[in-house]
């Protein structure tokens, strides 16, 4: 019976996975050949296939929000590791501006109705629906530990390449950034926005919410991802019971102070850049107050990295090597998402150095690739040491005054008893609770002489949470000088910078916002 069941999961398994890949592929080639060949397989093609796509991953989360998730024994288990909060809250914000932003693109298309098609302003309506069910199935159900439904796998492997491919076509659909670079100089277009300030705003309004489509689709797959591999999933009694330390900034000073600062700094660089960028193009000036804000901050945050680093080392806290699917996911989605800005500097770098830079922006742009390859590396290794190591477990039955102190009270045994009075959902076996009291006497005893490291690194994690965030804000809501400064544009041509800056844009806004969680819990756990 075991064997039948193991077999099953592991066919489940391989037939999900093949359908997405299938999926994917397809889409990749539509997607492509829209790219190469704009005659042949157009736009709106791609747009009818993936609400295809959309409409079937729709019926399965409406199928399974309405019958399968009310059948008996249909959730058995959930799974502690999965869906952290920063998660959910990232999805759920995304997902709203993701619909606002196909709210814009719809007042858009109507504004230009005279040269758009009705499956122009029906492709976001759908969009829309499939944005709001998705997010509601994904945060309120999205980290239970299903029985072993193989049709469940498959509508969860549907969804993900549906977003995957969603996420492919924001990256490569460069048509609106060409009506409007095609307006704003002066070039004919086939349709252009009339001269109504309607319309203006909702071009202005699609632009600048335009990155959020990407990181909701990344953010969407990976929830997704962790629901495919958490079915059918059974939870070891000892993950059950585990330590959950709280967010504290009690004894934070330096790192709070300086990143409050540097937090700040960003702030008036970022609507200094904003105003202008409204008016007119951003000037040279505004270009080098951004790039030297960066030259600053990045070796900062790229030394506090390896300070901590360092400090991991010298802790001998031990290793959580127990198999946690989320964290392994959570440490891919870093490095992957690092390649996105990593990409862009080794492309800038190229272009930089292959035109013999003279000029001073030039130079400084130089300076900021090579700062944030550096950095990226740098704090990804903290992080995932961070992510490793055994969280400080505090013994709810240990004396205040240390572990060398005897406790004198109620036994286990008595404890346990009036546990179960109080809270019967707390009721541990007698020798996990040994157990705990063990180690969190360890603990106490080795971190008693390490307060300095553990301060340390709460200081650092903090200081870098903080600088993650303005460097998350800056590229979020529209500053974007690699692709307005204009060199890289001019070495690679157009459609080729775009797709490269398109493609990493969004990966770095989604690696700086992973950053920050993984950064909180290596705070919280130190």
């Amino acid at each position: 019976s075991v064997r039948k069941k193991w077999l099953a999961r592991k066919a489940g398994q391989l037939f999900s996975g093949l359908l997405a890949m299938n999926v994917v592929f397809l889409g990749c080639a539509f997607i492509s050949s829209v790219i190469f060949n704009r005659v042949a397989i157009t736009l709106r093609d791609v747009e009818i296939f993936l609400s295809i796509l959309k409409l079937l991953s729709l019926c399965w989360i409406i199928y399974y929000l309405l019958c399968t998730s009310r059948k008996l024994h249909a959730v058995l288990y959930r799974d502690s590791h999965a869906g952290p909060v920063w998660v959910q809250g990232s999805l759920v914000l995304f997902g709203a501006c993701t619909i606002l932003l196909h709210v814009f693109r719809i007042g858009y298309n109507i504004s230009r109705i005279h040269c758009k098609s009705p499956l122009e302003i029906l492709f976001p309506c759908t969009e829309i629906i499939f944005v709001c069910i998705q997010t509601i199935r994904d945060d309120l159900r999205g980290h239970a530990v299903k029985v072993l439904f193989p049709f469940y796998r498959c509508g969860l492997m549907l969804t993900m390449a549906t977003d995957l491919l969603l996420w492919l076509l924001a990256v490569t659909n460069d048509s609106v950034h060409r009506e409007i670079e095609s307006a704003l100089k002066g070039l004919s277009s086939s349709c252009t926005c009339p001269n109504t300030t309607a319309c203006l705003i909702f071009q202005k309004g699609y632009v600048l919410l335009y990155p959020f489509n990407p990181e909701y689709c990344l953010i969407g797959s990976s929830m997704l991802y962790v629901m495919w591999k958490n079915v059918g999933r059974r939870i070891p009694p000892h993950h059950a019971i585990h330590a959950k330390p709280k967010f504290k900034l009690h004894g934070v000073i330096y790192g709070l102070v300086l990143g409050i600062s540097t937090l700040f700094i960003g702030i008036c660089i970022f609507m200094t850049y904003q105003i202008q960028a409204t008016s007119s193009a951003p000037s040279q000036e505004t270009f080098v107050l951004y790039y030297s804000y960066y030259i600053a901050l990045l070796p900062m945050m790229t030394v506090g990295a390896l300070a901590g680093t360092v400090i991991h080392g010298l802790e001998e806290r031990e290793l959580d090597t127990l198999k946690n699917p989320t964290r392994s996911l959570d440490v891919i989605l870093l490095m992957g998402a690092a390649l996105g800005q990593i990409g862009i500097s080794y492309f800038s770098i190229v272009a930089i150095v292959a035109t013999n830079p003279r000029d001073l922006l030039d130079r400084l742009s130089l300076t900021y690739a090579v700062s944030l390859i550096i950095q990226h590396i740098t704090q990804n290794i903290f992080i995932i040491e961070g992510l490793h190591r055994q969280p400080l477990v505090e013994d709810p039955d240990a004396s205040p005054a240390g572990p060398h102190t005897q406790q004198s009270g109620p036994s286990s045994e008595e404890t346990a008893i009036s546990h179960t009075s109080q809270e019967p959902t707390r009721v541990y076996p007698l020798e996990i609770r040994q157990e705990l009291r063990r180690v969190s006497h360890t603990y106490r005893h080795t971190y008693g002489r390490l307060n300095w490291k553990r301060k340390a690194l709460k200081e650092i994690s903090i200081f870098l949470v903080l600088c993650n965030i303005i460097l998350w804000i800056m590229p979020m809501f529209g500053m974007h000088p690699a692709f307005e400064n204009g060199l890289e544009k001019s070495f690679y041509g157009y459609s080729t910078w775009f797709a490269i800056v398109n493609f990493g844009l969004p990966l770095g806004v989604f690696y700086r916002m992973h950053s920050i969680g993984g950064l909180l819990e290596v705070y919280v756990s130190s």
